[in-house]
């Protein structure tokens, strides 16, 4: 192996990590790609037990990790579970909010309780979250928090509850980001398009149609021809909580993963001009212009 494949330039040995919904698909790729970045991971899901495999790839590869069983949508429940990470692994100051569930059904067939399920788990979980770890980044100085929003939150067929909650998380997103970035602490938000879990072969499953056919039609209509993997979002939270990600916040230039799988884009809001500099009459403000649009490589 070359010296530079040896190399680990983007190590954070010393801090502490807490990833929600962590025990599989898209969770626990992120958890164990932060262990490899050398963070210590606090592996959060509803069930303690399903969240052990993945301390133990994290430890066997020389990492440290610790499996918590935690209901997201429960105060007390997150209260006890951040202060056991704070406990046994050090203060949180990166935090990955990505626990999730989905009770897909058309509007007329949707109970009120399916929708309260899924906003609970996404918006009240990330909310639960969050503020029980700003308290830690605001004491360090230093934080972040990345939050898992999806595609979906533009709206799609049969998913009004997840699409209200994934939009919800990306106001909540930009107004943590207000808030705490004078703290030292970043929080962004990623979008994915379809990604290979464990949760979309349930939905192929559903709808009666085999895994491998449900992933080439997502894969038709994505430009890079090939569905996301969990590994590609664990890549850019990666990215996200490293310190040269000081200036990546949806408060500052206001940058999302955004997509049919994953890309970044920079939404810049075009100046208005407010008010008139000649000596008659003021004309009608003009309407806002639309942001223009830049991609990002």
């Amino acid at each position: 192996m070359s010296e530079q494949q040896n190399r680990q330039p983007d190590r954070q040995p010393g801090r502490t990590a807490v990833v929600t919904g962590a025990a599989r698909g898209i969770g626990a790729a992120i958890a164990k790609r932060l262990g490899r970045d050398g963070l210590a991971v606090a592996v959060l899901d509803l069930d303690e037990a399903a969240g052990k495999p993945v301390v133990e790839e994290i430890e066997a590869a020389g990492g440290k990790a610790l499996a918590i069983g935690v209901d997201v949508a429960d105060e007390q429940a997150v209260e006890a579970a951040m202060a056991r990470v704070a406990d046994e692994l050090g203060a949180p100051t990166v935090l990955v909010n990505n626990a999730g569930i989905i009770r897909d059904n058309l509007l007329f067939k949707m109970t009120a309780d399916d929708r309260d399920a899924v906003l609970g788990v996404h918006l009240r979980g990330a909310f639960l979250m969050s503020r029980a770890a700003q308290k830690y980044m605001t004491e360090a100085g230093w934080g972040r928090i990345v939050n898992l929003s999806s595609t979906s939150a533009l709206g799609n067929r049969g998913q009004a509850n997840y699409a209200a909650a994934k939009a919800g998380l990306q106001g909540f997103t930009k107004t943590l980001a207000i808030e705490l970035g004078r703290f030292g602490v970043t929080v962004n938000a990623i979008a994915p398009g379809f990604i290979e879990t464990e949760m979309t072969a349930a939905t192929a499953a559903r709808v009666g149609v085999p895994f491998e056919d449900f992933k080439a039609a997502a894969a038709a209509q994505i430009p890079v021809g090939r569905a996301g993997r969990p590994e590609d979002i664990a890549a850019t939270v990666s990215f996200f909580v490293r310190e040269e990600a000081r200036t990546r916040t949806i408060g500052g230039e206001r940058a999302s993963a955004w997509s049919k799988e994953v890309s970044m884009w920079t939404f810049v809001p075009v100046p208005t001009v407010l008010r008139s500099r000649t000596t008659g009459p003021r004309p009608p403000l003009p309407r806002p212009p639309l942001p223009r649009l830049y991609a990002r490589p």
